[in-house]
């Protein structure tokens, strides 16, 4: 299965960021190959809408699973609509989020916040 991560810079070793539509990199993991690739989020600068066009490049890798600690309601729904489920990490661990997920310990993302576009965030 194919799922992606927000993280802060392009390393596994590095951390997931809080703020899904404004995360720097999409860590794109393969959990029956272990392989991982990154993507730069071109939505990083945008002044607004920027959930919205990170959660389409996340759709467009065709993963389907995201592990983030938190999400917009725009870029959630573009998400879920997509057939992508919402996965809360509590660490910010890249490996300990992944290990939560492979083991069926990380709940689905229940806590959709409105967003905040307009203080230049998500």
């Amino acid at each position: 299965m194919k799922i992606t991560i927000p993280v802060e810079q392009a390393s596994c070793q590095g951390l997931i960021c809080v703020s899904f539509g404004r995360s720097p990199f999409f860590l794109i993991y393969e959990t029956e190959t272990k392989e991982s690739s990154f993507v730069e989020n071109s939505a990083l600068a945008n002044p607004s809408g920027a959930g919205i066009k990170a959660a389409q490049l996340v759709v467009d890798q065709e993963v389907s699973a995201v592990l983030t600690p938190r999400c917009g309601e725009n870029a959630a729904q573009v998400l879920r609509n997509a057939g992508i489920k919402l996965y809360k990490t509590s660490s910010t661990s890249i490996e300990e989020s992944i290990d939560g997920f492979v083991q069926g310990e990380l709940p689905l993302l229940e806590e959709i916040h409105a967003g905040l576009s307009h203080h230049g965030a998500e």
